[in-house]
């Protein structure tokens, strides 16, 4: 009777322990994409949209980047999928810096 207790009890233990890495996980990236669209949309704002574009790619590894750029801003999109299948996206903006 102990012993399918101690199986039980080491089973929820483990699957508690595997969500909590994957939160971690999801937590992390997550600040890796505002990161990467944050980087993105100061290097864009600059004049440098290829060292934008490299830098998010470098940040967030495997994430989509998408530049929209206005008359005299910039919004960077950054998303990718994270552990679990979770959909991970962060929004960067900044004013275009005069030429």
């Amino acid at each position: 009777m102990v012993t399918v207790e101690a199986a039980v009890a080491v089973c929820a233990l483990l699957a508690f322990m595997a969500l909590a890495a994957a939160g971690l996980t999801a937590v992390i990236e997550q600040m890796r994409c505002t990161d990467a669209a944050r980087e993105s949309a100061r290097l864009v704002a600059r004049g440098e949209r290829q060292r934008g574009e490299q830098a998010a790619g470098e940040i967030a590894a495997g994430a989509s980047v998408v530049i929209h750029s206005e008359a005299d801003a910039v919004r960077v999109v950054v998303s990718k999928r994270g552990p679990l299948g979770l959909p991970l996206t962060a929004e960067a903006f900044a004013a275009l810096e005069p030429r």
